[in-house]
C-alpha cells in the first residue's frame, strides 16, 4: 500500500530507464533499446503537457470527494429499520470504503494527488493510515520502492508477498480474502518494526483515528448496538476483499519473472512482467483504471493519474504494437480460471526464471 513523495517519482527520470546520461557510451543495442523507453516517454509527456488539470488530478479527486460525500447517506440508511435501506446503506458504506482504501491509497502512494510534496505526503498519511489501518512508510516501501522498481524480479517486486502456499485454492481464492479488513492492521504492526518511535506513535493513532471515528459514527448516527456496528464495519471493509486480491495476484503471478542479476530493461521487464484486465465499470471507479484497465501504463509510468492512464493508453498500446512488444491484456474470469486450475503452479511452487534471449 515513508518515502518523500519526490522520491516517489524516481521511475519518471529522463529517459525512462533510470538513467539520465541517455544513450552516450552505451552499446548501439542498449542505446537502441533506451531510445524505445525515452520516445514513448515524449509521447506521453507531450499528452501530459497538453492535458489540463482536471484530466490530470481533477477526475480522480472529484471521485474520491464523492466517495466523502455520500458517507452521511450510509450512515443515516444504517440506522433505518427497512431491511432495504439498510442494505442500501451497507452498500454505499462498502463501495465508498473501496475507492477510498484501494483507489484513494494507491493513488496517494505514488504522490499522484498532488503537485506539492507536502501535500502529497500528508494525503499518503491521511489514505494510508487513517483510511486504509496501514503504515504510510512501510506502504510506499512495499508498494513503490520494492514492487514497481522491481516488477517480477525474483525476491523483489515478485508479489509473492500475496501468496499464502498452505491455504487450499478455494479457500484462498474465496474465502481468505474475507479476512483482508481484520488481517491488514495485524500486518501494519509487524511493519513497525525498525521505524522511529515518532513515527509508530504516528501509525498506531491515525489507524486508531480511522478505526474509532467509523465506530462512533456507526453508534452515534446510525444508532448500532457495539456488535452490530463491528458487524458492519467487517462488511463494509471486507465488501471489495475479493477483487482486491484477484487483481493483485492476476496482474503479475503467471506472467514472467526474472532474476535480478539478469534483469531486461524497463521497457522489456514491464511488458512482459504486467498484464491489463478488461474494462470493468465497477472497479474502473472503485479502484481506478491503473490497477484495472490500464496496469501496463501504470507500471510504465507510475506517477500517472488514473484518468492520465487512460488517456495515454491508446498511445502506450499503439507504441508497442508498432514496436513488436508485448501488450497483455486478459479477462477477470479467464484469469480466474487460470488460477483455480492451475494454482498449485502458480500459488505454491517457485515460479521459473525467464531469459529474454537478445534482450537482455
Amino acid at each position: 500500500m515513508q518515502n518523500y513523495p519526490e522520491k516517489r517519482r524516481d521511475s519518471a527520470s529522463r529517459d525512462g530507464e533510470g538513467h539520465r546520461d541517455g544513450a552516450q557510451g552505451k552499446p548501439p543495442a542498449d542505446a537502441e533499446r533506451e531510445t524505445l523507453m525515452m520516445e514513448l516517454t515524449r509521447l506521453v509527456q507531450k499528452s501530459l503537457r497538453e492535458s489540463s488539470w482536471w484530466e490530470r488530478r481533477g477526475i480522480d479527486c472529484s471521485i474520491l470527494a464523492a466517495a466523502f460525500i455520500s458517507l452521511p447517506a450510509g450512515f443515516l440508511l444504517l440506522g433505518s429499520s427497512q431491511p432495504l435501506y439498510f442494505l442500501s446503506g451497507v452498500l454505499i458504506m462498502g463501495v465508498a470504503h473501496a475507492v477510498i482504501t484501494v483507489k484513494g491509497t494507491h493513488l496517494s502512494s505514488h504522490g499522484a494527488l498532488s503537485e506539492s510534496p507536502a501535500w502529497a505526503d500528508f494525503w499518503a498519511v491521511f489514505f494510508i493510515e487513517v483510511c486504509g489501518s496501514f503504515s504510510a512508510r512501510a506502504g510506499v516501501q512495499a508498494h513503490v520502492k520494492m514492487h514497481h522498481a522491481h516488477t517480477n524480479v525474483i525476491g523483489l517486486g515478485d508479489s509473492s508477498t500475496w501468496k499464502i502456499p498452505f491455504l487450499p485454492r478455494s479457500v484462498y481464492l474465496f474465502i481468505a480474502p474475507l479476512a483482508v479488513p481484520i488481517i491488514t492492521p495485524i500486518v501494519a504492526i509487524g511493519q513497525l518494526k525498525g521505524q522511529s518511535p515518532l513515527q509508530i506513535l504516528r501509525t498506531i493513532l491515525c489507524v486508531c483515528l480511522g478505526f474509532f471515528s467509523q465506530y462512533y459514527l456507526l453508534r452515534c448516527v446510525s444508532g448500532l448496538s457495539c456488535s452490530s456496528a463491528l458487524l458492519v464495519m467487517l462488511l463494509c471493509r471486507a465488501m471489495f476483499s475479493l477483487p482486491y486480491i484477484h487483481v493483485n495476484i492476476f496482474q503479475h503471478i503467471g506472467l514472467p519473472m526474472f532474476s535480478a542479476t539478469n534483469r531486461p530493461k524497463r521497457i522489456y521487464q514491464m511488458t512482459h512482467g504486467v498484464l491489463n484486465l478488461p474494462r470493468n465499470p465497477l472497479l474502473d471507479w472503485t479502484f481506478g483504471h491503473s490497477l484495472i484497465n490500464c496496469h501496463v501504463e501504470h507500471h510504465l509510468f507510475p506517477f500517472l493519474s488514473d484518468n492520465m492512464c487512460l488517456k495515454v493508453k491508446p498511445i502506450v498500446s499503439r507504441y508497442l504494437k508498432e514496436k513488436k512488444l508485448p501488450y497483455q491484456e486478459d479477462g477477470y474470469v479467464s484469469r480466474l480460471s487460470l488460477f483455480f486450475h492451475k494454482y498449485q503452479e502458480l500459488m505454491v511452487f517457485a515460479p521459473a526464471i525467464t531469459d529474454l534471449v537478445g534482450i537482455q
